[in-house]
This record gives structure tokens, C-alpha cells and sequence, in this order.
């Protein structure tokens, strides 16, 4: 008989009911899903939200799962991916019905080129960053930041300790800090 991944047996046991193996995935994998939603949404509080609406909806959802991997992360993504996209169109929503009411007289029309080149800039320099890091680090931002892993599974996937992707990680996103910083000092 195959062994179960923590993921299958706390997505399980969360099916039925056990909040202790519900918090062990919480546990595990907020961290790529608050990644996930800051990617998408560029605003840490916004991030924060849909990664506690993505676990509710998780919660509620987890009894009718079957799981097809390993782990529970991809799941997690699209769930959070939904709820990032819901927080978008409500901020659309929500910047429509506020243009409405303002005079567009008092908006300057150099905003959304200004953002839209502040933004390009942004992307071109943390592209650059990237791309300036050693092969192993390039690994590492990938997984852990563009794809979700958990840091167990980037560290086990590259072969490496937890800690060493824990440490390589934190020193490639405050470098990816001051690029940023760079930017939006410029």
C-alpha cells in the first residue's frame, strides 16, 4: 500500500472534521499562498485577505476533495488564484463607482502613464535582478516564489536543506527589495 504525503493525510483528516490537521495544512502552505496572492494583487493587506479567504473557502470545500497529487498546494493556488481575481474586480468595481462620483476634470490624465511606466520600470528591474542571481537562487525565487512550493518541497525537489532555501531565499527578496526601492525612489 503507498504512503500517504502529510498533505493527503491532513487534507483527510481535515475532510472529516479535525481542525488540528486543517491547521497543519494552514501551517504549510499560507506562506506560498500569500506569495501567490501578492503576485497577483501588489498590495500586502489585499494579500493577507485572500489568503485567509482561500483557506475558508478551503475549509468549506475539503470534504468533496480528491486530492490527485501529492500535495495540496495546487489546489490551494487555483482556490487562491479565484479569490485574488474576485479581489480585483471588486477593486475595479469599486475605482469605477468612485471615478463616477469624482469630477474627471481632477484627475489628471498623466496618472495611468505615470503607473503604467513605473510599472514596466518595476518589471524590467526586478527581471534584471533575476537574472543577475546565481543558477541555484534563479532555482529557488522560481519555485518558492513564482510556483508556491512550500520550502520542504523547493528544498527537497533541489536536493538542499529547508534552511538553505529558508536563508537563499530571504537574501534574494530583500535584494529584490532594493530594486524595488530603486524604482520607486527614482
Amino acid at each position: 500500500m503507498p504512503v500517504q504525503t502529510s498533505d493527503q493525510k491532513w487534507a483527510a483528516q481535515a475532510a472529516a472534521g479535525d481542525e488540528s490537521a486543517f491547521r497543519e495544512l494552514y501551517r504549510a502552505h499560507v506562506r506560498p499562498v500569500y506569495w501567490i496572492a501578492q503576485g497577483i494583487l501588489a498590495s500586502p493587506a489585499d494579500a493577507e485577505d485572500v489568503a485567509q479567504e482561500t483557506f475558508i473557502v478551503a475549509w468549506r470545500k475539503l470534504p468533496a476533495l480528491e486530492l490527485q497529487g501529492e500535495s495540496i498546494l495546487p489546489w490551494l493556488a487555483t482556490i487562491c488564484r479565484f479569490q485574488a481575481a474576485n479581489r480585483l474586480r471588486q477593486r475595479r468595481r469599486d475605482q469605477a463607482h468612485t471615478a463616477d462620483a469624482v469630477d474627471e476634470t481632477l484627475i489628471p490624465d498623466s496618472v495611468s502613464v505615470e503607473e503604467q511606466v513605473i510599472t514596466a520600470e518595476l518589471a524590467a528591474r526586478i527581471a534584471a535582478e533575476v537574472g543577475t542571481l546565481n543558477d541555484l537562487d534563479r532555482e529557488i525565487f522560481r519555485l518558492c516564489a513564482s510556483e508556491g512550493y512550500a520550502y520542504h518541497a523547493a528544498a527537497e525537489e533541489l536536493g538542499i536543506t529547508h534552511a538553505v532555501v529558508r536563508n537563499r531565499l530571504s537574501r534574494v527578496r530583500t535584494r529584490l527589495r532594493g530594486a524595488v526601492k530603486e524604482v520607486r525612489d527614482a
